[in-house]
């Protein structure tokens, strides 16, 4: 048995290291203590590994900030939606258009239909999200 058990695990050990890209090393075809002293020495961790502390890794860049300006022409307080005909925005590579922005429930609130505002978006993912609106 001892012995099944020591060639299932110098196989193991051997297709493990070739799986790496690492030459198998003798030690790998060794009886089963020195097997167990070469897999301990393959479990060792590596200095270049990741330690998973996810505040160190590569995160996507931060939403884009936009500033706009134009004219509010509609106002849904139940999608908290505004609906402006704005001027150009550069920072987004938008034309001047018609078109509606999601915000938040308390800057919905600060507008009416015919207001001209200024304004500042969070662009993300193809649409913007009002942050700010300051009537003009």
């Amino acid at each position: 048995m001892k012995l099944i058990f020591a060639t299932a695990t110098a196989l193991a050990l051997t297709a493990g290291l070739a799986a790496c890209g690492k030459p198998a090393s003798k030690q790998a075809a060794a009886p089963a203590p020195e097997a167990a002293s070469a897999m301990a020495a393959s479990t060792t961790p590596d200095p270049a590994a990741p330690t998973g502390d996810m505040g160190k890794m590569a995160m996507p860049a931060a939403a884009k900030m936009a500033k706009g300006q134009g004219t509010v022409t509609a106002v849904d307080t139940t999608a908290n939606t505004i609906t402006l005909d704005h001027g150009p925005i550069a920072e987004a590579g938008w034309p001047a258009m018609t078109m509606g922005f999601k915000a938040s429930p308390a800057l919905v609130a600060q507008v009416k239909a015919g207001d001209k505002v200024a304004f500042d978006l969070k662009l993300e993912g193809g649409a913007g999200e009002i942050t700010a609106i300051q009537k003009q």
